[in-house]
């Protein structure tokens, strides 16, 4: 049987607009039938009928184009009506209204810039928390240790030893061959360097000061906060995740009391000594490195080094070394006590515990570089 063609007829009057429907509504005629639809004027506020009676044939495709006619006409029409229209076809029209979902609107492109302002500011609230709840916990472990003072037969005397021996004895060999190596590279670089002007005797100084007064407290503060305060992060964290710490809070102990002030002290204590230790390897580095390369004899080196160095430049470096430790077992042990959930959690603080610790002893050398320069130290 050959296929009628779709066709659709526009009569009317004052008011009115009567359309026609003839044909078959297949999809096989769907360019022709586009056509007619986009050809059909708009009803501009008239009451518009629509006599679906010649539609000879149809298949789904045609019935969803006799729906966007229904729609397109009702956008501007005072009233629509369909009138003889198929039972099964109003059945898919009908249908197809049902399940009439506009699409979601397109998300607002954000710039560029915008973008990046948003994450800077995700990211300072973030950090604004996250530092505000360290400084808490900084409070509480001060209140802790004043009552501890108090009462010092409540310390734990045995938990600090075995943490003295842990952080500092089992700490000197790595120490202790950074800092003669980088002794020895601060004389063999400034040696270089000087040498193009004649003032290879200069370098002592340069070791003098440069490692007493930062370079030895600092190297070993980092070495200590990458060694033993992701330790400590390492073995709280542990604890939380087995409940360990619950279990101290159940028998009435404070975990705090048990786990943190032991390793604070030790920290605090063991720092001076691993400090002393660091300058003594490092100006035994640069002293043997200005005998290879500038020919000078251990005599002449140490008189040199004894003239270039004034008794505060050692203090300084001294007066660091608590303050550091205090910063790198206070946030190593707050990173294990935040720990939660599963053996991946504990990687991720021990991570953010060794770079914060860092960051935080670079900052706070910072502020004692501004505060000696003022003092005029």
């Amino acid at each position: 049987m050959t296929a009628v063609k779709p066709e659709i007829g526009l009569s009317g009057s004052a008011g009115k607009m009567a359309l026609s429907l003839t044909g078959d509504w297949f999809i096989s005629n769907a360019p022709r039938m586009d056509k007619c639809l986009k050809s059909t004027p708009s009803p501009a506020g008239k009451d518009v009928t629509i006599d679906a009676s010649a539609i000879t044939a149809f298949d789904t495709f045609g019935a969803w184009l006799i729906f966007r006619l229904l729609k397109q006409m009702e956008a501007g029409a005072k009233s629509v009506s369909v009138i003889k229209l198929n039972p099964q076809l109003q059945r898919l029209v009908k249908s197809m209204s049902a399940h009439d979902v506009s699409p979601p609107a397109k998300p607002i492109e954000v710039g560029f810039v915008e973008k990046r302002l948003k994450a800077l500011g995700w990211l300072t609230a973030a950090m604004c928390s996250h530092y505000g709840q360290l400084f808490a916990f900084i409070g509480f472990v001060l209140v802790r240790s004043i009552k501890a003072l108090r009462h010092p037969k409540q310390f734990r005397l045995t938990s600090l030893v075995f943490h003295l021996e842990e952080v500092g004895f089992n700490a000197l060999f790595i120490v202790g061959l950074v800092s003669f190596l980088i002794g020895a590279v601060i004389v063999n670089q400034g040696a270089i360097q000087l040498r193009q002007f004649g003032a290879e005797i200069f370098t002592v100084d340069l070791l003098a000061i440069s490692h007493l007064r930062e370079m030895g407290v600092l190297l070993t503060a980092i070495l200590i906060a990458g060694r033993s305060g992701s330790a400590f992060t390492a073995e709280i964290g542990s604890m939380k995740i087995r409940e360990e710490v619950d279990a101290l809070q159940v028998i009435g102990l404070n975990p705090v009391d048990v786990l943190v002030l032991p390793r604070l002290m030790a920290l605090i204590f063991i720092m001076p000594i691993l400090t002393f230790f660091a300058d003594l390897m490092g100006i035994l580095g640069g002293a043997l490195m200005a005998w290879n390369m500038l020919d000078l004899s251990f005599e002449a080196f140490f008189t040199r080094f004894r003239d270039a160095t004034l008794m505060t430049t050692f203090y300084i470096g001294m007066i660091k070394a608590p303050f550091f430790g205090a910063i790198i077992a206070i946030n190593g042990c707050y990173e294990g006590l935040s720990v939660t959930g599963s053996a991946e959690n504990v990687g991720q603080h021990t991570t953010r515990s060794v770079v914060q610790s860092i960051f935080m002893v670079i900052v706070l050398d910072a502020l004692f570089a501004m505060f000696f320069t003022a003092v005029d130290w």
